[in-house]
């Protein structure tokens, strides 16, 4: 096979494949290293030695073109469409206002919000309830518009604005076609609410204008970095926090330890990325030749990074179905890699340290209480609806 990537004719996007993420990814980077899909025509990469690689070199996997990219689609084309230079200066922008000192003087804020979360869910203690609704999206929903400083009015499109968000890293399938559909309203909604004259003076969304007044970007970009951190912030952490449930309901003893040594909060969340994480792939073009043990990838093919197969790589990882809080995380690719590493690293620690924080006093243990419900989008990948019994201290 040496030279030759193998093709598969499969649909590795469509409604069965998404409700099968994870054994579908894992299944294409088990065959071969380099793999083509022919009703994509991409090649895409699985193995955690490849996947790290191809993320830390973005001269040669550069993300200016990816598969399905379309420079009109209602995602702010911004940083993810962006290589060094200009995305290293659009990049310190969003850094300097998500960086720790930014960002200290939130968590009484977080907590707040976090303990009114746990309290409610309380009142329902042994019932069931839908852990995604009622924790992760009710908590990450108020904080971070509340954070970025979007008026209250028209927070309820947040949930189709990121679906649309997601759908534009895919195919344009049935679930792409799903999810645009009465897109107008809520891309209404976006540009107004993230809008200068809408925005809080004191939120961070007005720290994005501030630096474009310095001259460091243009008011365009700025309310595009406005919209990027409304649709790149919400849902990642919505599905962590989710799948970090999940796990506790599935490994118990993991939660059992978490509680009586809470300093491992961050490496269960970390843990929480890699175990099931919640973005598939990353989109790249490679801008020449490149070999792949043995398999060459020719100049300009689209390609696709599998965040999720490589972290669950067990050349890399050993029991990588295990959900272990102790587990050496060094190197897994669920923040991303290199000059794409996520920006809002530190926002989504906050947001766990918080809500995770909250939880562990508070509740005993989580029950699975039914089957979860796969968020049906191609590349995003987490649970919708995560029915749960929470049951109290």
């Amino acid at each position: 096979m040496s030279g030759t990537i193998p093709t598969i004719d499969l649909d590795m996007f469509g409604s069965t494949a998404v409700r099968n993420a994870r054994a579908v990814d894992d299944e294409v980077r088990e065959l071969a290293p380099a793999v083509r899909l022919a009703r994509e025509n991409i090649v895409v990469l699985g193995r955690f030695e490849h996947v790290s690689k191809g993320l830390a070199d973005w001269q040669t996997f550069s993300s200016r073109s990816r598969p399905w990219h379309d420079p009109s689609s209602v995602r702010p084309e911004i940083l993810l469409v962006d290589d060094p230079p200009r995305h290293t200066e659009v990049r310190l922008v969003i850094a300097k206002v998500l960086s720790p000192r930014m960002l200290s003087s939130l968590t009484g804020a977080f907590k707040a919000e976090a303990d009114a979360v746990v309290a409610n869910i309380l009142a329902h203690d042994g019932e069931v309830i839908d852990a995604v609704d009622l924790i992760s999206r009710k908590f990450v929903y108020k904080v971070l518009p509340d954070l970025m400083g979007l008026p209250e009015w028209g927070r309820a499109n947040m949930t189709a604005f990121g679906h649309m968000v997601w759908a534009t890293l895919g195919p344009e399938n049935e679930l792409f076609r799903e999810a645009m559909a009465g897109a107008g309203p809520v891309l209404e909604w976006v540009n107004a609410c993230c809008d200068r004259s809408n925005l809080d003076p004191n939120g961070l969304g007005m720290r994005m204008f501030e630096a474009a007044d310095r001259g460091e970007i243009n008011q365009d970009e700025a309310k595009l970095l406005v919209q990027i951190l409304l649709s790149a912030a919400a849902d990642t952490t919505v599905m962590t926090l989710s799948t970090a449930i999940r796990a506790f309901c599935e490994f118990p003893d993991q939660y059992a330890l978490l509680r009586s040594d809470p300093s491992l909060l961050r490496a269960a969340f970390d843990e929480s990325l890699r175990w099931d994480s919640p973005s598939r792939l990353a989109g790249r073009i490679a801008t020449r030749d490149v070999e792949v043990e043995g398999c060459v990838i020719p100049e300009g093919t689209r390609c696709g990074l599998l965040f999720a197969a490589a972290n669950r790589d067990p050349r890399k990882w050993d029991a990588p179905e295990r959900f272990d809080i102790r587990r050496n995380l060094k190197g897994h690719v669920g923040w991303g890699h290199g000059v794409h590493a996520c920006v809002g690293r530190t926002l989504a620690q906050l947001e766990a340290d918080a809500m995770l924080g909250a939880l562990l006093p508070k509740v005993e243990r989580f029950e699975a209480a039914g089957t979860p419900e796969p968020w049906m989008t191609t590349i995003g990948h987490g649970p919708v609806k995560l029915p749960v019994r929470a049951i109290a201290a």
